[in-house]
């Protein structure tokens, strides 16, 4: 049984911005709705995928062993790291923000670089593995990326609170700011792959055959 056409016997090209269906054979390859350019696949995918994730990881070290914030309470202050303060809020009862911290801070970037890790792996290698399984598990990962969000915003909160206290104070501590570089770069790292890579192996292998199209939009 003969496949359905794909996008690219088409000659068309999905907008990495805005999602419309563009036709390639006129130029400048631009988007006629946003006006973004046009790429039928992400330019060096692997390579920048690599590279961010890297560094991703360079910063997460110290993002959970340097403090990210100083409570001062009627003139003592003290030093918190992530760990430290999900401890503190699980041992006041606060178990509900302990376990977002947690979650969004820890698990979250731990989880993405696995994920990743095993995409571009399985990818490079021409792998033809679960190819359904991993195109879903790249979704995944950006889905939860933005939930590392939720950290900041937690922090953010704490902060609020304890300056409505007359005698306390916080302050934030160059920890906040690793974490912050490691949300943007593992942010930057899932936008950087390309999931079409996963199929491109069992299309080469099986050219007459219907291939499901599990690719995500972008």
């Amino acid at each position: 049984m003969n496949r359905p056409p794909v996008a690219s016997e088409l000659n068309l090209c999905l907008c990495h911005s805005c999602g419309l269906a563009c036709d390639m054979t006129d130029e400048p390859h631009e988007c006629t709705r946003c006006g973004a350019p046009l790429h039928r696949r992400k330019t060096n995918s692997l390579a920048r995928t690599w590279a961010y994730m890297f560094t991703a990881l360079a910063f997460y070290f110290p993002a959970n062993l340097l403090p990210v914030m100083n409570t001062k309470m009627v003139g003592n202050g003290a030093d918190s790291t992530i760990m430290s303060g999900v401890i503190e809020f699980w041992q006041h009862g606060a178990w509900d923000i302990a376990l977002i911290i947690f979650i969004a801070s820890i698990a979250v970037p731990g989880i993405k670089f696995v994920a990743l890790t095993l995409l571009l792996v399985t990818v490079q290698r021409d792998s033809q593995w679960a190819s359904k399984q991993r195109s879903t598990l790249y979704r995944f990962v950006e889905l939860i990326g933005y939930w590392s969000m939720l950290d900041v915003i937690v922090v953010a909160l704490v902060a609020s609170l304890v300056k409505f206290q007359a005698l306390a104070d916080i302050e934030p501590r160059p920890g906040i700011l690793f974490f912050g570089l490691v949300v943007v770069f593992t942010m930057l790292s899932a936008m950087s792959f390309d999931p079409r890579l996963i199929w491109d192996k069992e299309e080469r292998d099986n050219p007459n055959e219907e291939v499901k199209d599990e690719v995500a939009s972008h």
